[in-house]
């Protein structure tokens, strides 16, 4: 009954929270040898939040993020677009939260370490292939640094949440080839500064073709005495199309020379964005990517799951968030049918067609697009957004990204947990 799962990240780590709470067996297999708390700010909406909460993770989260209470649209010209509350504020019966990704990571390693023990997870392991038996699945482990084989697991099954470069899917696809670059490069860092607007914010400025957004992920005291925040911002910049842009890598360094020249008169009233820049502790470097939705996960007793089944662009918060929501419709159906390929075709039937639409809707911005519009109709900005843009516009947007990806509140608020509570 013991299902294999490659990668330690957010989607594999909630699986075996999930299923160990059933009472399945997990074994996960992580290609590193030490988990570190990489990457930088995500934002992780009530739907996921309600999931955590439900594995007992709600005072974890507490302790290592923020509540986030609105998100904020701003023009070009640092103009007020549209403002909406967020997670309790807006109804929610859970929270979203704006946290590090790395401690988000650290606190599900830390549970499944307690809960199923020391050696639930193994370190320095790659899943290099995987074969049906006559009763389940078998494995081949093989230790990453060195090349040298690291024996055969045997299974029920196997879960593939090896992210945005998954093996599995690369021996699925082998003709996919790189991820999809839409021309957009980011700059990410963290800032200790000011806190802005109600100092639980997620702020949104600019269009497409530049945008930065920023949040706090921390509160702090700075060195003068006043509150202040751990801000985490991400730099959009639409680059030439003759861009030659790089492999993903979370740890490259970025240049703010490359892009800060974009944003030097975004100093607005409610935040000193090139400050925000010049004062970031690291900046990295990454090109906006993902990859398109596939026609099949599953494949017998395996199957693929979060970054390495729907990688999608950071629009809309949304991609930790449906990597969680993944595990557990996956445990729901492993609980329901037993640990067989009925439950893995069950779970894919519900979730590839629901992020396939989150990947496309991402490509064309999202709920972000807003932003778009604004920037098309008044380029030199407004004097009233209404004369540019209505509520009704506004509001339905917001509206239906939210139908999209699973948060409605009134639907959310309402709908039965997912996985049976025990």
């Amino acid at each position: 009954m013991t299902v294999l799962v490659a990668g330690a990240g957010i989607a594999g780590l909630t699986l075996a929270l999930s299923l160990h709470r059933i009472g399945v067996p997990v074994r996960v297999f992580e290609a590193v040898r030490e988990i570190r708390p990489l990457g930088v700010g995500i934002n992780l909406q009530p739907h996921a939040v309600r999931e955590l909460d439900e594995l007992g993770l709600l005072a974890g989260l507490d302790a290592i993020g923020l509540r986030t209470r609105e998100v904020a649209y701003f023009s070009s010209h640092g103009q007020p677009v549209w403002t909406e509350p967020r997670g309790l504020t807006a109804g929610y019966a859970w929270p979203q939260f704006s946290i590090h990704r790395g401690k988000l990571q650290m606190l599900l390693l830390d549970a499944v370490r307690e809960r199923l023990g020391p050696d639930a997870i193994t370190c320095g392991r790659a899943v290099t292939a995987w074969r049906e038996t006559d009763d389940g699945v078998e494995i081949d482990l093989v230790d990453r640094e060195t090349g040298a084989g690291a024996g055969t697991v045997a299974g029920s099954t196997f879960v593939a949440a090896d992210g945005i470069h998954s093996s599995a899917r690369a021996t699925l696809y082998p003709q996919e080839g790189l991820p999809v670059w839409g021309g957009i490069v980011m700059w990410r860092g963290v800032t200790r500064g000011p806190r802005f607007l109600t100092g639980r914010s997620m702020a949104m400025t600019g269009c497409k073709p530049r945008k930065f957004v920023c949040y706090p992920i921390e509160d702090i005291e700075l060195d003068d005495g006043s509150p202040g925040a751990v801000i985490n911002w991400i730099a959009d910049l639409r680059m030439p199309e003759d861009h030659a842009w790089r492999r993903e890598d979370w740890n490259r360094p970025g240049n703010p020379d490359d892009f800060l020249p974009h944003f030097k008169t975004w100093n607005f009233d409610w935040l000193d964005i090139p400050a925000v820049i010049r004062d970031a502790e690291h900046i990295f470097e990454y090109p906006m990517v993902d990859r398109d939705p596939l026609p099949r996960w599953t494949h017998g007793r395996m199957t693929l799951m979060g970054d390495a089944a729907h990688p999608m662009y950071p629009i809309g918060s949304n991609g930790a968030s449906q990597a969680i929501l993944d595990a557990r419709v996956l445990t729901r159906e492993i609980h329901a049918r037993g640990a067989v390929p009925d439950a893995l075709a069950a779970y894919e039937a519900e979730r590839r067609p629901a992020t396939a639409a989150i990947v496309l809707a991402n490509r064309a911005d999202g709920p972000d697009k807003v932003l778009d519009v604004v920037e098309e109709r008044a380029p030199q900005g407004f004097a009233d957004i209404d004369d540019v843009l209505s509520r009704e516009e506004l509001v339905e947007t917001a509206s239906l990204y939210k139908r999209l990806a699973g948060f409605d509140v009134e639907a959310l608020n309402a709908r039965p947990p997912i996985v049976p509570v025990p």
